[in-house]
């Protein structure tokens, strides 16, 4: 039991890792990859506008493309680009 709970706390306080895959902020998701959303950094309003946009928690999100300022993405059947400052505050999995 104490083998299995030493696992846990080691996974659950790495960054890269959590109980349902890798992590990582949106913009760096590849093209043509499907994930979800985990959580929204950022104060407030940023979190509410994100939230507006379709991005909540478990929201099924795929790459299209990234260019230099930006990520186009699929989300609940629409294509929307947001900036790469707004992509890094979407974690996923």
């Amino acid at each position: 039991m104490e083998v299995a709970m030493n696992r846990l706390v080691s996974e659950s306080a790495s960054p890269a890792t959590s109980p349902v895959g890798a992590q990582l902020p949106l913009n760096l998701v590849h093209e043509g990859e499907t994930v979800h959303v985990l959580k929204l950094h950022g104060d407030k309003a940023t979190r509410q506008h994100l939230i507006e946009l379709g991005f909540v928690e478990g929201s099924q999100i795929k790459v299209i493309t990234h260019s230099a300022s930006g990520v186009i993405v699929n989300i609940k059947g629409a294509n929307l680009g947001i900036d790469s400052n707004m992509a890094r505050r979407i974690t996923t999995y």
